[in-house]
């Protein structure tokens, strides 16, 4: 049984706990909050704490918080030696403090507190500096069922840059097309098929061949429609940007 002590109680954390509560080969054996009122519901569950001085020996520590606290946090860790990881896209692994043996579990996915999270739907990137602790990190990751790849700093960098693209910057793309079809009252659940399809797509095409739309053909008179529909200026500056890169990608 490999044991896991769990620091930080946000989005990552909790869902962390909840998949590792469901394997049978690791075990949350201690859970750190610095607001323990996050984390008191779970106290039947494992040992609960908001006292770094109190925390147990364990075969690894995951500190599943902001990107800002994980330098500050590790340093203040009273042991040295042990495993620590962080589980940030963008944080370099050379910010965990020295003392310990440093490492990056990485779940390249968009968490929610309000959603469920099926962990066979979430690959886990791993990185290590020791190579001896590689296959502790990739044992705990498969226990959850996810999928593992092994990376470097730049590629995990350049990993969480890229999901910026395709989840945080789509969602604005569906607000802002949310807020489009409120403006007349059409209902926006009509484009959730599509919305479906175009993930769909990219299962088993490229981006690049999956690429369809008025940008694309160079249909200038619907583009000139749509940009005369748009009376949000910085929308329009949006379908504007988009097109061009579009055009860009797919030039004649």
């Amino acid at each position: 049984m490999i044991s896991v002590v769990l620091l930080g109680a946000g989005n990552v954390g909790t869902h962390f706990f909840k998949a590792i509560e469901s394997t049978e080969d690791v075990k949350v054996t201690q859970w750190y909050s610095r607001n323990l009122e996050r984390i008191k519901g779970y106290g039947n569950k494992t040992i609960v704490t908001d006292d770094l001085s109190q925390l147990v020996e364990a075969d690894l520590y995951i500190l599943a918080v902001s990107d800002d606290a994980v330098g500050k946090l590790s340093s203040k860790l009273p042991f040295e030696n042990r495993l620590v990881v962080h589980t940030s896209g963008s944080v370099n692994v050379y910010d965990l403090d020295k003392k310990n043996k440093r490492g990056v579990l990485y779940p390249l996915q968009t968490f929610s507190s309000h959603a469920e999270m099926d962990f066979n739907n979430v690959p886990i990137c791993i990185e290590t500096l020791d190579k001896k602790s590689y296959p502790l990190l990739k044992a705990v990751a498969t226990s959850l069922g996810s999928p593992t790849k092994r990376v470097n700093s730049d590629q995990r960098r350049v990993l969480h840059l890229a999901a910026v693209f395709v989840n945080n910057f789509t969602n604005q793309l569906y607000r802002i097309s949310h807020e489009i079809t409120e403006s007349e009252a059409a209902e926006f659940d009509l484009l959730k098929p599509l919305i479906m399809e175009t993930a769909k797509k990219v299962q088993t095409l490229s981006p690049y061949m999956a690429q369809t739309g008025p940008a694309k053909r160079r249909d200038k008179k619907t583009i000139e429609k749509h940009l005369e529909l748009l009376n949000n200026p910085e929308h329009k500056a949006i379908y504007k940007l988009l097109t061009k890169s579009i055009q860009h990608t797919h030039g004649r």
